[in-house]
């Protein structure tokens, strides 16, 4: 055997997707990014993420589920949890004490979220007053064209939807900076101190109601707001109304091989976990989707990962169909379907590069997340990554491993601990990322494909 042929049988390395399979899915990824960068531009929250998501389920068959109500072999349900979190699931030919397949990535992203006092006028123009969401570099979010997306929860028990400057005639939202003839003291500060939490306060208007009156260009705000909406300034009180980045999801580059917008962490995951579930024929196996909330905060609450919904609807499921609960979670597998950061050679100090997630080179097995000495992560067991290599083989999958950025320069957590301590083998799986967390992200076609292609492998097998 030559060295080539040898080298090529023993050794690992990082290829491309191109390279190891030259055009054969080019085609149909590019078809799939479509689709893709419309959902990104009608779910710019987890509001909208769940209503898109349950119009995509509903053209494919799948049907409300209550708690309490019946399940039998062969249906596709979903539940809708607060508007906020969804969880589809398909009920395979198999006796539920094999296990179910699980996917589970979150919805929310990085954001503005406004307080629940926000409005109020000073210096000729009315601002809200913001409380960010998530981890955000701050100075990234100001002189940047923004939207505002939520709801009014008025006392009535009526709900009132917002949606302003997605439409090419609606007004846009913005956050002032400082300009640079000025900005000498503040270009001396570390960036993650250059702009305070609280100088992220949106501007709303300037045109006074009246003259005469204080607070005149607030009163105009309000009479804006409930000529559109009929809401009072006490119904900020019960909204949740956050400003989310302007932009639609766009190609990049000059071969259109990339695609950047606002939200790829991590509906760059949900969306292919859940368009495989949608698009899985008639299968042996049980499988479930979760679209979660919160992950950015920490998953708490009774939308994110650390509610008990998931295990609630295990337990129904096994129940009805005669399982024992214990049993099918040691049994299941899952798929926790969330974004690595792509090797940028701008910022190569951060990353150790033998074990970073390439562009382009498919989807992402993140074995441990955490921070440094593994902190605060689930660590997947070798028996199940074994597994997990030899079916996406079956399909020609191609996959890369990587970790989170060199051992001592952060790090991050995912949903995975969450659902691996309730005895259900788990690992990370997901699509590399420039800029995470930035107003704007980036990433490759060809990933967002092998990630879908990844999800309808580990439905089918």
């Amino acid at each position: 055997m030559n060295t080539q042929k040898l080298s090529d049988k023993l050794t690992y390395s990082k290829k491309s997707v191109y390279e190891r399979d030259g055009k054969k899915n080019l085609a149909l990824a590019m078809e799939y990014a479509e689709k893709y960068k419309s959902y990104l531009d009608a779910g710019k929250t987890e509001r909208e993420c769940v209503k898109i998501s349950i119009a995509l389920a509903e053209a494919a068959g799948y049907t409300e589920y209550k708690l309490g109500d019946d399940i039998k072999k062969g249906e596709k349900k979903y539940y809708n949890n607060r508007g906020k979190n969804l969880l589809l699931f398909s009920i395979g030919k198999e006796h539920i004490n094999n296990g179910i397949r699980i996917t589970a990535a979150h919805i929310d992203s990085p954001r503005i979220d406004l307080k629940q006092c926000p409005l109020y006028e000073e210096g000729g123009m009315a601002f809200f007053k913001t409380h960010y969401y998530g981890g955000i570099r701050k100075y990234q979010w100001v002189a940047t064209p923004l939207s505002l997306h939520g709801v009014f929860a008025k006392a009535d028990g009526s709900v009132v939807e917002v949606n302003i400057g997605e439409d090419d005639n609606d007004p846009l939202f913005y956050i002032n900076d400082l300009l640079p003839h000025l900005g000498h003291k503040q270009g001396k500060d570390p960036l993650d101190d250059a702009i305070k939490g609280e100088q992220l306060n949106i501007l709303v208007g300037s045109e006074p109601y009246t003259d005469e009156e204080e607070n005149s260009i607030k009163l105009n705000v309000l009479k804006l707001l409930n000529e559109k909406y009929g809401i009072t300034e006490d119904d900020f009180l019960s909204a949740e109304l956050s400003a989310v980045p302007a932009a639609k999801a766009r190609d990049i580059g000059f071969d259109r091989s990339m695609i950047g917008a606002y939200g790829h962490d991590d509906r760059v995951c949900a969306y292919p976990a859940l368009t495989a579930l949608l698009d899985m024929k008639d299968s042996e196996h049980t499988a479930m989707c979760i679209l979660a909330d919160k992950e950015e905060t920490g998953s708490d609450g009774p939308s994110g990962m650390q509610s008990q919904i998931m295990i609630d609807l295990i337990n129904e499921i096994s129940s009805k169909l005669g399982g024992n609960p214990a049993l099918v979670r040691a049994n299941s597998k899952c798929l926790s379907a969330d974004v690595s950061a792509a090797y940028d050679p701008n910022f190569p100090d951060v990353f150790e590069k033998k074990n970073a997630a390439m562009l382009s080179c498919g989807v992402v097995f993140t074995k441990f997340t955490g921070s440094r000495g593994k902190s605060g992560t689930n660590d997947a067991n070798a028996e199940f990554i074994g597994w997990l290599r030899g079916l996406l083989a079956n399909d020609g999958v191609i996959w890369q491993a990587a970790e989170l950025g060199k051992v001592d320069c952060g790090g991050g957590g995912t949903v995975a601990k969450y659902i691996s301590s309730h005895n259900i083998d788990t690992i990370d799986l997901g699509v590399p990322v420039i800029s995470m967390h930035a107003p704007y992200e980036v990433i490759s076609k060809a990933d967002l494909y092998e990630a879908y292609r990844a999800m309808l492998a580990f439905y089918k097998y």
